[in-house]
């Protein structure tokens, strides 16, 4: 079908998550201010830069979740909806964790959005950018946490869940940040985001700082394999999708469709410019981005490259 929107789709909205229900799509990130959580939706991708942005949650004043908040995802899981998020604290920023909010309505733009806290895990550090999936009869989260014993900032791993907000299993370790891509600035595995195609489980992720360096990596697993076994977990030895076309940064990626479900779409966001004044975290323009993407004959997903400005371009299947 017609590929009608453009690049940037959605200015200064970083950490973009675009998902497809019943025929509309719902679209969130992070927004500048670090302090809010909106959603928009519309039919069509090409309608999205209009629709109007909708608060939904805003931070606390003090304590859990009211600084940095970061990253949300919407998911619609077992008729309600999800919205996965991290944030820190006023009196210590950087004490970053994941949280969950729930709504029964039909509409997540109304009914009444359900605080169920924070998620735990053994490790109790440094947690952000929380996806979920199901898989083989389970519940799935996948996320980037530190690990003092280690020397990457952030890796990421996985568990099945007893419900939306609490883990089931043990987490067990699918990436960490040794390749040197993945460790310019700081030792970075983050933002997972998952496909499941052609027998695989595939989770997309963003490694380096947050500039020109950042860019997307790829594990796998066969979808016939037990997922939380360590050594069933394969990695791309490179960057799957990086800096390219005046597009600098791309990643913190997120998957969809067309309406007709027969082109995959990445999600992404990046900048058009190199250089930065100060700290990248500051900088507001990381806009939002998608575009098409096909598969290689060993059914690995082709990403290609970062899209120019204007018009989005169709690829090859």
């Amino acid at each position: 079908m017609p590929l009608n929107w453009s690049h940037p789709l959605i200015p200064q909205r970083a950490d973009p998550h675009l998902s497809l229900h019943d025929g509309r799509y719902w679209f969130t990130a992070s927004v500048p201010g670090f302090d809010a959580i909106e959603l928009r939706s519309a039919a069509r991708i090409e309608d999205l830069p209009g629709a109007s942005p909708r608060i939904v949650w805003t931070r606390h004043e003090q304590g859990p979740a009211s600084w940095h908040i970061w990253a949300p995802e919407l998911h619609r899981v077992d008729g309600r909806w999800l919205i996965y998020f991290a944030g820190g604290e006023r009196d210590d920023i950087w004490k970053i964790r994941m949280h969950v909010l729930e709504n029964a309505h039909a509409d997540p733009t109304q009914g009444e959005w359900i605080e169920r806290g924070q998620i735990h895990t053994p490790l109790d550090d440094f947690a952000l950018d929380a996806t979920t999936f199901r898989h083989g009869g389970e519940q799935y989260l996948c996320w980037a946490e530190a690990d003092r014993a280690r020397q990457g900032k952030t890796n990421l791993y996985l568990a099945t869940l007893a419900n939306a907000w609490t883990l089931k299993s043990a987490p067990t370790l699918i990436s960490e940040a040794v390749l040197p891509w993945e460790r310019v600035g700081f030792a970075v595995n983050e933002g997972p985001a998952v496909l499941q195609r052609f027998g695989r489980v595939l989770v997309a992720y963003s490694a380096a700082v947050t500039d020109a360096n950042y860019c997307m990596g790829l594990v796998w697993a066969d979808a016939q394999a037990d997922l939380l076994d360590p050594s069933v977990w394969h990695k791309s030895p490179t960057p799957v999708f990086a800096s390219a076309n005046g597009q600098y940064g791309p990643g913190h990626n997120s998957f969809t469709t067309t309406l007709d479900g027969r082109t995959d779409l990445l999600v992404y966001h990046a900048r058009s410019y190199r250089d930065i004044v100060g700290d990248p975290l500051h900088d507001p323009n990381r806009h939002a981005r998608v575009q098409p993407f096909g598969w290689r004959a060993d059914g690995l997903p082709d990403f290609g490259q970062p899209q120019p400005d204007g018009p989005v371009q169709a690829v090859d299947a």
